[in-house]
């Protein structure tokens, strides 16, 4: 086997030696470089820079180590890291260890200088071809942010001397002072020598400083072996002619990926897990165009451009999941390795041309390594918009090079992300402050709700002394009549009755372990794909609970004390817009996660995303406790069950009404409104249902851990199930207006205690998640008619022409002639 080694050829005519783990060599070959500073190159094999690799041998061999960073660490210290990881050749294995992470928001360093992003830092690589770093975080605080406590990783492909990682860290530590480093590494190649030093230098700095590598070795040289090797490279390309170039074989041909809208191309200006969220959603569509333009070619290469590894490397992989061609990925790089055409090294085969993305130092030659000859049936070259210039299409520019070693080559093209400028970001936050100040703090309780000061902040004006109550009848007859609109009332609250607290208080018993499980899954999985520390936001008032429970787990399981507030929404009328610019003004609006208790039809999912079209980076994606109708990709679960905190109104939601919107009380600097019913404290039960849900938390923290790993594996891509189902049943049923139907346990639950229902549709051997309603419909006198082929549990219709001679003389419902 060593005889095929791709180190041999450098090891027989240098002398140098890789001793170290079992599997090094199967990582790593031997190259030589006209580079003064060190003639050999150790060669990645699942890097993904010089040698074609299967995308998910490289994506997966960092994902490895990011899930090895964040065992080391800890859950807690794992939301508060930050990856960093080093141009141009690590710029993806970074990010992959980021993805590992899972929590973590990631940059690198750059080459490229972007106009208008202030410098976060720099350093120096003394090995390198090209020196100079550049950190240009878009956010100037993404390192700064915590860092006392705030682990920063950095990730490299090899950690040879250690020099270069640890004058990084020396830099860093300078301004942004931390106590926790870890160094990522594929290899660990640190010499005898060098080996004490990282001790020493955690001693320096006074902070802990770790090491996670794949595998450890090193490089034996001899005594003049740089000397030697610039020789052999003199040499070789003194006797060897440069070959001519290939005619293209074919025209290059362009493929329109629809890459997603606010997602950077990678991180050379920060990406945060919600970036990862929304790309891993557009990755399958992206994927598909790939392969629908590459036909019936069966060996394929995705090839990146120098600093953009990532975005290519999560196309192929995407790619590979979407055909079974053979699909190998690599990329262009700056670094000038000789090539030779032998089994024993590792560079067999180099393309050459002109530097196509206009770079700061200057013009050069790029290379291309193991393209030509390859057998490659088509290559994706993939560049961002900033490389896609006239020298990429020149008749000797990247492409038509590589059209002479292939039959087919797309171009594919990933915007170049444009950071907001300093001024910009500087001028926003301004008038966010200026628009804040007018604004009053959230109400807490005990002042404004019977939920503890910490639990929830209201983004609302206490309307407590305003009667807004109207007949439930009276109001059904105004909505539809379109005379007023739903939020300007407020329906009498509802009393149970002692039989039906006592049915509330067994549905909970019964319920509580399955709301649990759904609460920490739904939790689990927005600290993976929103975290660190994410800002949760309820959609008053079925959403506080949640997001109460939310925040609780959090706490109890990561110790995370996460912000919670609760805002308006009202159908038809959008979100509160002064609650969105008080959040803009106090919090990183990217760092927001809208909470709710559940989906019906998605109407709510749908006015969300129209409202927040006006204000830049809020995530409209709301993150729910249960998601029947398929309208969202952020649950705990899509099952239809019976949650409580449904069967009541203000008694298990801090005795706070829904919320108000009117233009007689809510004026243009005015939160919307709400109603605190301190009188009904005595059948307050909202402390009693957190409480119990919170104390089963131990008990589902293991199926918690499962379901939200294969959760955030899986396709959540919304169905809208639910929103078909209910055109169907509003025709089906004569009704003719999809507001008049409610689908969900919890949605008819609210159409018994505050509409005028017309009848129940109840799924056919449903069980006791239907108690209440059954009970309600009972004393509502609603009838409730059995349905075999129904997607939720049950739903409830609204009398759909109702006026006050639709009910009988009692207020109940009867039914249509």
């Amino acid at each position: 086997m060593d005889a095929e080694w791709s180190g041999d050829w450098v090891a027989g005519r240098l002398g140098v030696e890789l001793v170290g783990d079992g599997e090094l060599r199967e990582l790593l070959g031997l190259a030589l470089r006209r580079n003064p500073k060190r003639a050999h190159l150790l060669v990645s094999n699942v890097l993904g820079k010089h040698v074609p690799q299967r995308p998910s041998v490289v994506h997966g061999v960092g994902y490895e180590l990011g899930e090895r960073v964040r065992d080391l660490l800890g859950e807690a210290e794992a939301r508060r890291a930050v990856v960093l990881g080093y141009a141009e050749t690590a710029t993806g294995l970074g990010h992959a260890v980021a993805d590992g992470l899972g929590v973590a928001p990631y940059l690198h360093s750059t080459r490229r200088l972007v106009d208008g992003v202030a410098q976060a830092g720099g350093f120096e690589e003394a090995h390198s071809h090209a020196t100079s770093h550049l950190l240009l975080p878009e956010d100037p605080d993404l390192l700064a942010a915590g860092a006392k406590g705030s682990p920063l990783v950095l990730v490299d492909d090899e950690f040879s001397t250690g020099n270069t990682v640890l004058n990084t860290i020396r830099a860093l530590h300078a301004r942004y002072p931390r106590d926790r480093y870890v160094i990522v590494a594929l290899v660990d190649m640190r010499s005898e020598a060098d080996q004490g030093r990282l001790a020493e230098f955690a001693e320096e700095v006074g902070a802990r400083v770790d090491l996670i590598a794949r595998a450890r070795g090193t490089v034996r040289l001899p005594e003049g072996v740089l000397e030697k090797g610039l020789s052999l490279v003199a040499a070789h390309d003194a006797g060897h002619a440069a070959p001519v170039p290939p005619a293209p074989r074919s025209a290059p041909a362009r493929v329109t990926l629809d890459w997603p809208a606010g997602v950077p191309d990678g991180g050379r200006h920060g990406f945060t897990p919600a970036h990862r969220a929304a790309l891993e959603a557009a990755l399958p569509a992206m994927a598909g165009r790939l392969a629908d333009a590459l036909g019936d070619a069966r060996r394929v290469l995705v090839l990146g451009f120098e600093e953009l590894m990532y975005a290519p490397l999560r196309l192929a992989t995407a790619l590979e999941d979407a055909t079974t061609a053979e699909v190998r990925y690599s990329t262009t790089t700056r670094s000038p390795v000789l090539a030779v055409d032998d089994p024993g090294y590792a560079i067999r085969s180099r393309i050459v041309f002109p530097a196509h993305d206009d770079p700061s130092d200057g013009p050069g030659d790029r290379y291309a390594y193991n393209v030509a000859g390859a057998g490659f049936d088509a290559v994706v070259a993939v560049v961002d918009s900033a490389g896609d210039t006239p020298a990429l299409h020149a008749p000797d520019g990247l492409l038509a090079r590589l059209a002479g070693h292939t039959g087919q080559v797309l171009l594919a093209v990933v915007p170049s992300y444009v950071p907001s400028t300093t001024t910009e970001r500087a001028s926003a936050k301004a008038s966010d402050r200026q628009e804040a100040a007018m604004l009053p703090e959230p109400l807490r309780g005990p002042a404004f709700s019977s939920y503890a000061a910490e639990d929830v902040g209201w983004l609302l004006q206490d309307l407590s002394d305003t009667a807004l109550e109207a007949p439930t009848e009276e109001r059904e007859e105004a909505i539809q009549s379109g005379g007023a609109h739903y939020a300007e009332s407020l329906p009498v609250e509802y009393q149970p009755s002692p039989q039906y607290q006592e049915l509330f208080k067994a549905a909970l018993d019964d319920s509580a372990a399955r709301i649990a499980r759904a609460v920490g899954t739904v939790t689990e999985t927005v600290l993976a794909e929103r975290g660190p520390r994410p800002v949760l936001v309820s959609l008053a008032r079925a959403g506080t609970p949640v997001g109460v429970l939310m925040r609780r787990w959090a706490q109890h399981r990561h110790g995370v004390d996460l912000p919670h507030y609760a805002v308006s929404i009202v159908r038809g009328r959008g979100i509160d817009a002064n609650a969105l610019r008080w959040l803009a003004a106090h919090h990183d609006p990217a760092d927001v996660v809208f909470v709710d208790g559940w989906t019906g039809k998605g109407a709510i999912t749908r006015e969300l995303a129209a409202a927040l079209e006006d204000f830049e980076g809020f995530d409209p994606e709301i993150a729910v406790l249960a998601d029947p109708g398929g309208c969202v990709r952020t649950y705990g679960t899509r099952e239809d069950f019976l949650i409580p905190s449904a069967c009541l109104n203000s008694t298990v939601s801090g005795l706070i009404s829904r919320t108000v919107l009117r233009s007689d009380l809510v004026g243009p600097h005015d939160f919307h409104g709400a109603k605190f019913y301190r009188e009904l404290a005595g059948t307050d039960v909202s402390g009693l249902f957190l409480d119990t849900v919170a104390a089963r938390f131990d008990e589902v923290a293991d199926a918690v851990d499962a379901e939200a790993k294969e959760l955030l594996a899986a396709d959540r891509a919304p169905t809208w199930e639910g929103w078909a189902a209910v055109e169907r049943i509003s025709e089906e049923y004569g009704i003719h207006d999809v507001n008049l139907v409610k689908p969900g346990v919890g949605e008819t639950t609210r159409v018994l205690l505050r509409r005028v229902p017309w009848k129940i549709l109840a799924k056919r051997g449903a069980g006791a998640d239907l108690d209440h309603v059954r009970l309600l419909a009972e004393q509502r006198g609603v009838p409730v008619e059995e349905v075999g082929d129904l997607p939720y549990t049950c739903v409830g219709l609204i009398h759909p022409k109702y006026t006050r001679g639709a009910t009988g003389a009692d207020g109940t419902a009867v039914t249509a002639k």
